[in-house]
């Protein structure tokens, strides 16, 4: 790991991400495309040393308050967290001044900062969102091998559950001729509804690769699934996109499940929800008239 000091904490969508590079090893990692400019080894992770400072003076300069999101690049739990604690850090600041806030994350370290979720998610609103990809547990090890499980995610999602921390799942990516199976996709589907979750994410069955990220996937490929790398080229060449053979199959269970048990399958939808700062203080003055 490395310091250095970040010259702005939050993006124009009030998103911050804490950290650079990450050690979950997952094989098919957009973070670590070319256009990110991680120009340091991607596991030697670079922690923004200042951000702390940096976030509570943009906080303090915010007319409103509004939701803060973190994890879209780095995930904020990666096992240096527990050492360097800067997550935690951050969230204390966002909950002394009232701030919303959503986390996304593959880790069930989550759950150490239980206490600050629901303190925030008390006073405005909190939101852990969950990556799932995998119901398979060895093949889990296999394309994320450096994270919690599954069904280690599973259980954290359950708990905030009990404590009425809504959640929503990221279903995604599911890897063509790798886990894009009807028994993946539902295995995963009772995963979300049984831990009652708010939405689930996805934008189709498969993946996205671009300069940087391909290579390694198919490095990995090379080592894990002999063979595979050349039907991938031969099926998608280039292409940024590649959706699974299946998908509109799994696409079609997806959207049958999730309307089935009300669950929210529109990522736009989903995106609103996770943006929507609820307005808790003018509600509760105006029930006193």
């Amino acid at each position: 790991m490395h310091y250095k000091e970040a010259k702005g904490i939050l993006s124009a969508t009030n998103g911050m991400n804490l950290f650079r590079g990450c050690t979950h090893g997952c094989i098919y990692c957009d973070s670590r495309s070319k256009c990110y400019q991680i120009n340091h080894a991607f596991e030697d992770i670079e922690i923004k040393s200042n951000a702390p400072l940096l976030l509570e003076e943009a906080l303090l300069k915010k007319r409103h308050k509004c939701m803060i999101g973190t994890g879209s690049m780095t995930d904020p739990y990666i096992p240096l967290e527990k050492e360097v604690q800067m997550t935690r850090k951050c969230l204390e600041i966002i909950e002394r001044h009232g701030f919303g806030v959503g986390l996304i994350t593959k880790s069930s370290s989550v759950l150490r900062d239980l206490d600050l979720i629901k303190k925030i998610n008390e006073k405005s609103k909190a939101v852990v969102q969950m990556t799932l990809t995998t119901y398979d547990e060895v093949l889990c090890k296999k394309l994320e091998p450096y994270v919690s499980t599954t069904q280690e995610r599973f259980e954290a999602l359950k708990i905030f559950r009990d404590h009425g921390i809504p959640t929503v799942v990221w279903l995604d990516p599911i890897l063509p001729f790798i886990n894009d199976t009807e028994e993946n996709l539902r295995g995963i589907l009772s995963y979300c509804v049984e831990a009652k979750v708010q939405g689930i994410i996805c934008f189709g069955m498969g993946l996205t690769l671009r300069e940087g990220n391909r290579e390694y996937f198919y490095e990995q490929l090379d080592k894990l699934f002999p063979g595979l790398k050349e039907k991938y080229q031969k099926t998608y060449g280039e292409q940024y996109s590649c959706l699974s053979p299946n998908n509109n199959k799994l696409m079609k269970i997806f959207l049958e499940v999730c309307q089935e048990h009300h669950i929210e399958s529109n990522p736009e939808k989903v995106f609103a929800y996770l943006r929507e700062f609820p307005l808790k203080d003018v509600v509760e003055q105006l029930t006193l008239f």
